[in-house]
């Protein structure tokens, strides 16, 4: 970048700053969603729960299943990433 233009696009900085902080945040919380070190753990968590009585079998098994939903599409995003 030059300087005039450098000069020219110094208003933007800030917007420029809140689009890149936002674009490592969507990156971080997408790790974190699909994730399936995290996914397992949550798994084990609402386990611990459906044992101890916590949740009832109905929300364990919604849970569950949006839970291996994540954990598959986390697996096919891997494969697909790999595949480039």
């Amino acid at each position: 970048m030059g300087l005039i233009s450098g000069l020219l696009l110094l208003p933007l900085a800030p917007a420029r700053g809140v689009v890149w902080v936002a674009e490592r945040l969507q990156e971080t919380a997408e790790r974190e969603l699909y994730d399936p070190g995290v996914i397992r753990a949550q798994l084990s968590e609402l386990n611990r729960e459906l044992d101890e009585e916590l949740i009832d079998l109905e929300t364990f098994e919604a849970e569950e299943e949006r839970l291996l939903d994540r954990l598959h599409a986390a697996q096919k995003r891997s494969r697909a990433n790999n595949g480039r």
